[in-house]
């Protein structure tokens, strides 16, 4: 066996065990987040390096990039302030940007009426999930920031499947939406908007498989481009 197989399959059981710990935390509320959360990016990240064997290009650096950001955010979330919920979701900001720009081939070369087509159901996305949540204040602006992130990243993936059309861009965009279903949870969980006693497992499940499903997609991606 390979040592980037063997590698590969360490990192993925070691991410699944976290994954399960974490996921079982949360529905039986346990206090997991702060031992094991952290651990579930860079397991993923080394999963990711060992799948795309001895591939390093500017794909590869975005992809890790935007999962070690990913980390931040995570690590930073398990905070109660202002200041960790903030640095938390300017991390998964920048992360969003990495993914936007390692999944550019699924937009580029689109018409300026495309575009405006393209801009004008990102738009009306953020303004119905904003006005759904009821974000208001200083909140406002850095979560419609935010929510363009995410309204981008499920767009790429959109693109990707009507123009492209290769199983990846499959991946990518059912792993775009569920990350922002899942954010969208954690939103609505700190607007109080509709409670239910399972949102934090949903969340996380949602989340995780989100961030799998975003890495497989990408080196599918990145395999198909070398």
């Amino acid at each position: 066996m390979k040592k980037e197989n063997s590698l590969f399959i360490i990192a993925a059981c070691a991410f699944l065990l976290c994954a399960v710990l974490n996921v079982t935390g949360k529905l039986l509320d346990l206090n997991l987040a702060s031992v094991v959360k952290p651990a579930l990016l860079p397991l993923l990240a080394l999963a990711t390096l060992a799948a795309l064997g001895g591939i390093r290009n500017k794909g590869v650096t975005l992809l890790i990039a935007a999962q070690l950001f990913g980390c931040m955010g995570d690590t930073f979330l398990i905070g109660s302030e202002f200041v960790f919920f903030a640095s938390g979701i300017a991390a998964f900001l920048f992360g969003h940007i990495c993914y936007i720009t390692l999944f550019k081939d699924s937009y580029k070369g689109l018409k300026p009426l495309q575009w405006v087509i393209a801009i004008v159901c990102m738009v009306a996305f953020v303004v119905a999930l904003v006005l759904a949540i009821g974000i208001k204040g200083v909140m406002l602006g850095p979560m419609a920031v935010y929510g363009s992130a995410l309204a981008f990243l499920i767009f790429t993936g959109v693109a990707g499947v009507v123009r492209k059309k290769g199983c990846e861009w499959w991946y990518i965009l059912i792993g775009a939406v569920l990350f922002t279903f899942s954010d969208s949870q954690i939103a609505m969980d700190t607007f109080g908007v509709l409670p239910y006693a399972l949102r934090p497992f949903v969340i996380m499940l949602t989340y995780l498989a989100a961030q799998a499903l975003l890495a497989i997609g990408s080196v599918k991606l990145i395999k198909k481009n070398a």
